[in-house]
């Protein structure tokens, strides 16, 4: 590397640019001063000045915050605050004249973070920086160029390409079936972000080290096949929009000049995820100019089978000889006992993006252990997070402050059934955003026709202040004071109306005298942003999904060997992101952090696994390895509560002498889908169901949930009950290997379900005719 670097470390004070003070006092940014890394108050005021929006950040924040000029690259651990760094440094550059609201352009990767920065900056009275996707941003230039640059209007974008694959499969007579399709479509996706045509897909995989799902000629002809149907349809998908983006900017070079004079300052936030054609993008976006910063931890870098790689972060000072690197690493999100256990697991990690670690400083006081728990089998486990998840809950903790976070999605459905058992309410992670949901929508539009006509409204009448408006209002709609009982959809469309009642509590709590008109526009401006309320409910979430989030409870479930790191990561690189990912994990919890695994997979299974390599030498009772432990920043390891769970089972269930990969009981496909595992068959292969008792068990359901003020789910759900008609088990050992009859179930329902199975009413044990 050559010519000069700027470097602000934490341990550095330097003087600050601009004309600040080169002397902060600590007072101002440390032990209260300073909020944590993503909490603020949730309606603040908007700075008075520019030197308004410096108050309140550490000396590293601030750094970032004042450094205007030239190429900046910020490398922030988890959870020090750099959202709040860079939309501080976009707002005092705008409040103090030096950059213009329209000429930046701030780009991230999800519309949630998007809109998260669009909120912030308007709540620190930047108003009119664009702050997008990389798609939405390149999607609105193509739209725009389109007729300039190639004539006509844009072809159709599709949603989801997963059908053109199936239809290029067809043409090619390739059978794929639904797993398969995924894994050909997230192959194409990856080709086309790192900018590798069909004709080159077979030798780039096999340079990249990648396995393919399918013989890689194959999926290199299903791949042109593909690109052929687009073009007779007259369609693109979402990698099309960024390459034509960039085919358009390099094309035409009056078009990318128009776009360069339009904006002149751009800021990149998770940076470690930019794939080699986001890069490409932004280059051209650039031009010549170095007005660029970047924010980015390499220890992050989760998504490589996406095309994502920490490179360009790391390389960063490489092609800006003169950039100002600033290193955010106080932490003020975790607790010093989750922040030693995350620095653990980097101080073991190798390669590249390990040798760049940051080893993050909590600023919290002290807090409890990480508890790390064994269990006998998988639904043991989920009984027993859904067990702990309830008496925290009756402590005080609010649902909505609690995740259980795993692997895959397949694990969710035990962890949702045994919630469900345990009376706790919870959301699924990438579901339906909150201001698309029908029940938010119409309380908007009645609290919309409430401000509007609110003096011929009797609702209103007895109604003072704008909580009670509000309550009023959607009391028309479904709120009641109480929640309903279960967890179904009931539940959850009053968990959506009283995160509004709440907002509106908090709203007028820090805007005295505010109107319900108010309110109607906060929520729009809100809705736009997609700057959701906080919603009651459990959080049940993957590990990639979880990325970006926090919560005062973690559970990390599933930490076993095949799961985390994952079966089929095999190389070096593919084992240390899966350590990475567990990382990420752990950095999502602010105080209680549960750590857990399973012996076997299902009850009376033979219990042969073990505890995940990345927690040896963390948990009490394991000998630390030969990793990076003596490395430079290593952060130590922090001994934590150890808790041994023995789940009984039946006396007499006979335990399996030998694991083998689940397995279609009709074609001997391997499952791997959670669902198709609980039937243990492929959902398109015939089922043997007894038709006569899966309708008496479905009677017999239902009645259970009436009498216990329960959804029908929370009992069996329906794949269970479908098991049950297929195996018609004769016993409770029979019932209990089952996926879905976890023990608190075989206890309370097995003599009803067994009766059933032999054709008893469970009722009074007759024989039914």
């Amino acid at each position: 590397m050559t010519g000069p670097v700027t470097l602000v470390a934490f341990v550095r004070p330097q003087a600050l640019p601009c004309g600040q003070p080169a002397h902060l006092s600590r007072a101002t940014w440390q032990h209260g001063g300073v909020t944590a890394a993503t909490h603020s108050t949730l309606f603040p005021r908007v700075p008075d000045s520019a030197d308004a929006v410096l108050e309140g950040l550490d000396p590293e924040q601030r750094a970032v915050a004042t450094a205007l000029h030239g190429p900046v690259c910020v490398l922030a651990g988890a959870g020090t605050g750099k959202t709040r760094a860079i939309t501080h440094r976009i707002a005092y550059g705008v409040r103090a004249g030096i950059l213009q609201p329209s000429s930046v352009l701030a780009v991230t990767f999800t519309n949630r973070a998007a809109g998260e920065m669009r909120g912030r900056l308007r709540q620190l009275g930047a108003v009119g920086v664009q702050a997008r996707t990389f798609h939405s941003a390149a999607l609105r230039q193509l739209q725009y160029f389109w007729p300039k640059a190639v004539g006509g209007s844009l072809p159709r974008l599709v949603d989801r390409k997963i059908q053109l694959v199936a239809d290029a499969a067809a043409a090619c007579r390739i059978r794929l079936d639904r797993g398969e399709l995924r894994d050909v479509t997230a192959e194409i996706e990856w080709s086309k972000v790192t900018q590798t045509v069909p004709a080159d897909y077979t030798a780039a995989a096999a340079k990249s080290g990648r396995e393919a799902p399918r013989d890689p000629a194959e999926i290199a002809q299903l791949y042109a096949a593909y690109e052929d149907l687009k073009r007779e349809r007259s369609v693109i998908d979402f990698e099309d929009v960024l390459l034509l983006t960039v085919a358009v900017l390099q094309d035409r070079h009056d078009i990318a000049e128009q776009v360069r004079a339009q904006y002149q300052h751009f800021v990149v936030d998770e940076y470690q995820d930019v794939s080699p054609l986001q890069q490409r993008l932004l280059e051209l976006w650039l031009g010549d100019r170095e007005n660029l910063c970047v924010v980015g931890d390499a220890s992050q870098t989760i998504y490589s089978f996406t095309g994502a790689t920490p490179d360009h972060l790391l390389d960063f000072r490489v092609r800006h000889p003169g950039a100002t690197v600033v290193k955010l690493v106080r932490d003020y999100r975790s607790t010093p006992q989750v922040v030693r256990l995350a620095n653990g697991l980097l101080a073991q990690a190798k390669g590249r993006a390990a040798d760049h670690r940051l080893e993050l400083v909590s600023q919290r006081p002290a807090g409890p252990e990480p508890v790390f728990t064994e269990y006998t089998d998988e639904p043991a486990e989920a009984e027993g997070a859904a067990r702990r998840i309830r008496e925290l809950i009756a402590s005080g903790v609010p649902a909505s402050e609690i995740a259980v976070l795993f692997r895959t999605n397949s694990q969710s459905e035990t962890y949702e059934q045994a919630l469900a058992d345990a009376g706790v309410p919870y959301q699924l992670r990438g579901a339906e955003r909150f201001f698309d949901r029908p029940e938010v929508r119409n309380a908007i539009n009645a609290l919309r026709a409430a401000a509007r006509f609110g003096g011929n409204d009797s609702l209103l009448d007895d109604a003072p202040d704008l909580p009670s408006q509000v309550r009023a209002v959607l009391s028309g709609k479904g709120w009641t004071p109480q929640p309903p009982a279960g967890s179904g959809a009931v539940r959850e469309s009053w968990e959506s109306l009283a995160a509004l009642v709440h907002l509106a509590q908090d709203f007028v709590a820090a805007r005295a005298g505010a109107t319900l008109a108010d309110l109607v526009v906060e929520l729009d401006e809100r809705a736009g942003a997609q700057h959701a309320p906080t919603v009651q409910g459990v959080t049940l979430a993957s590990l990639h999904a979880a990325k970006g989030l926090e919560w005062d409870v973690v559970f990390l479930v599933g930490v076993a060997e095949g799961m985390m790191p994952i079966t089929y990561a095999k190389t070096d690189e593919q084992i240390e992101e899966e350590r990475r990912l567990l990382y990420v994990g752990v950095t999502r919890a602010r105080e209680h952090l549960h750590l857990s695994w399973a012996l076997s997979r299902s009850p009376g299974g033979r219990p042969n696994r073990r505890p995940s390599r990345f927690l040896t030498g963390l948990r009490p009772g394991s000998q630390a390895g030969a990793g990076r432990a003596g490395a430079a920043g290593a952060g130590g390891v922090e001994r934590g509560s150890w808790t041994a769970v023995a789940t009984a089972v039946p006396e007499q269930a006979p335990r399996r002498r030998q694991r083998t990969p689940a397995r279609c009981r009709v074609c001997g496909r391997t499952l791997t889908d959670g669902g198709e595992m609980k039937l243990m068959r492929c959902e398109d292969c015939p089922s043997d169901m007894d038709e006569g008792l899966y309708e008496r068990l479905r009677d017999w359901r239902g009645e259970q949930a009436r009498r216990s003020g329960q959804p029908a789910f929370c009992v069996f759900t329906d794949k269970t009950l479908i098991a049950i008609a297929e195996a018609v088990p004769d016993d409770e050992h029979e019932l209990a290997r089952i996926p879905g009859v976890g023990m608190r179930k075989l206890r309370r329902y097995g003599s009803d379900v067994l009766a059933l199975c032999a054709g008893r009413d469970p009722a009074d044990g007759q024989d039914q005719d």
